[in-house]
């Protein structure tokens, strides 16, 4: 079943409810008994799984290292400017 994020206009009262989808939206709030109390709009909460997604195809593939930007241009590691300011 879902869980519905309510709110009171008039009272403050911010409450979280199980209800199915077929149930009618609550009006009435708990707290001050009065018709303000609506749904709020949230964010859905969902997992992607199976295969095709990154949490399951890739999470613990290595990665390859990263050359520097001017790696073809540079005799050696040493006289790269670029790899002695990241070291």
């Amino acid at each position: 079943m879902p869980i519905y994020a309510y709110a009171c206009s008039d009272c403050g009262l911010q409450k979280d409810v199980m209800q199915k989808m077929s149930d009618a939206p609550l009006t009435t709030c708990p707290e001050c008994g009065k018709d303000t109390f609506t749904k709020q709009l949230t964010a859905a909460g969902f997992q992607l799984k199976g295969s095709g997604y990154y949490a399951t195809d890739f999470k613990n593939g290595s990665k390859p290292k990263a050359e520097p930007a001017c790696a073809p241009a540079c005799a050696s590691a040493d006289s790269c400017p670029v790899a002695s300011s990241a070291a």
